[in-house]
């Protein structure tokens, strides 16, 4: 659902004196919202957010069957662009070289 935004309108009321057709003072005597605005809505819903493998950090590694380096040989499904510091156990074999940190070449 989208909602398009709308100006409010407000009414101000003043009490101006003037001496010899020269505005002195202005005081504020009233302020009244007459049309009160509408906040804009972008899009209401739901979306999937995508769960990331906490044995990884630095990058998203998205939790899968199987996870790759993006650019690299492997056939997915899911990919990862690194650097990623491996910092549990590395369980998608990312870090290849075994220095901590994975999808580095």
């Amino acid at each position: 659902m989208t909602t398009r935004g709308v100006a409010g309108v407000k009414t101000l009321t003043y009490e101006v004196t003037l001496t010899d057709g020269v505005q002195t003072t202005k005081k504020l005597v009233r302020s009244q919202v007459t049309k009160a605005p509408v906040t804009q809505v972008v899009r209401v819903g739901t979306k999937a957010t995508q769960q990331c493998d906490p044995n990884y950090s630095g990058a998203c590694v998205p939790i899968a069957s199987d996870v790759d380096c993006a650019g690299g040989s492997g056939d997915g499904p899911a990919y990862v662009d690194g650097p990623v510091r491996v910092i549990g156990s590395d369980i998608y074999k990312l870090d290849r070289d075994g220095d901590g940190i994975a999808c580095d070449t």
